[in-house]
């Protein structure tokens, strides 16, 4: 009799533990959704340090602003290109750098009507005009950038983010050439001989009139779809680049504007 009530008892302690099993567990809690991406997986994008790499190329407007009167505000256009390496940090920022190359292209007209020149007031006898005239300036220039930016980007929506940074960068001038085409008299030129100044073809950094670093600080932003960005940004200059000025006053400080397209390996 105890035995078979010692297998009913066992029969039905068994039931009661698979029933138990059988019982729905409580539910876990699902992660949050994301507003603008319910696909999201916050957990891939947990901070991991990683280094990635980028080619860029774009249009780029040079702004050399001056505050010397006989000169207007000359705008270089061209473009840019090349390397830029980005260190990722946490919490979505990154700090770039890399080397840029760029070329640009632009003309001016300089108006030279000297003060104080009395020895060369009266108008030049063989041609009949006064010290004065123009020179037309034909200018390329060859530069390296150095940037050093400092990114922060916003998530969107699946892989579009928003970005933007600022930072200073470095420009390093490998050649300015000034196609100089001079329409000025005799004197005017022989006024410019003894002060220094060109009236034929030169480089304006081989002849040390500028100076070749120019250091600026840039802001900017963009959009990044996967692996490519669509980025503008402007960059302020900062130091003088006249480097033997002809009248004290002389200023010219080298400002960008720039669009670039970018993709990472």
């Amino acid at each position: 009799m105890n035995k078979i009530r010692f297998i009913l008892l066992l029969i039905i302690y068994s039931a009661c533990a698979h029933a138990q099993d059988l019982t729905p567990s409580e539910p876990q809690p699902q992660p949050q959704e994301d507003f603008f991406d319910p696909m999201r997986d916050k957990d891939k994008e947990k901070y991991k340090f990683a280094v990635e790499y980028r080619i860029e190329a774009g249009y780029v407007q040079n702004n050399h602003r001056t505050r010397n009167k006989t000169y207007e505000d000359l705008f270089m256009h061209g473009f840019r290109a090349g390397v830029t390496f980005d260190f990722m940090l946490p919490s979505r920022f990154s700090l770039q750098t890399g080397v840029l190359y760029t070329f640009t292209y632009g003309s001016t007209t300089q108006y030279w009507a000297p003060m104080n020149m009395e020895d060369y007031s009266s108008p030049d006898p063989q041609t009949g005009k006064a010290h004065s005239g123009d020179i037309l300036h034909r200018l390329y220039e060859h530069q390296l950038t150095v940037p050093v930016r400092a990114y922060y980007n916003i998530h969107l929506w699946k892989k579009l983010n928003m970005f933007f940074y600022t930072g200073p960068q470095l420009h390093i001038g490998l050649a300015l050439k000034d196609d100089m085409q001079a329409d000025i008299s005799q004197l005017t030129k022989q006024w410019m001989a003894a002060n220094g100044q060109h009236y034929n073809p030169y480089d304006r950094y081989k002849e040390k009139e500028l100076h070749r670093a120019c250091v600026q600080w840039g802001v900017g932003g963009g959009f990044e779809w996967d692996r490519y960005r669509l980025q503008a940004g402007y960059d302020f200059g900062l130091n003088n680049m006249v480097r033997n000025k002809l009248i004290a006053e002389q200023h010219t400080w080298e400002w960008h504007w720039f669009v670039s397209a970018c993709y990472r390996f």
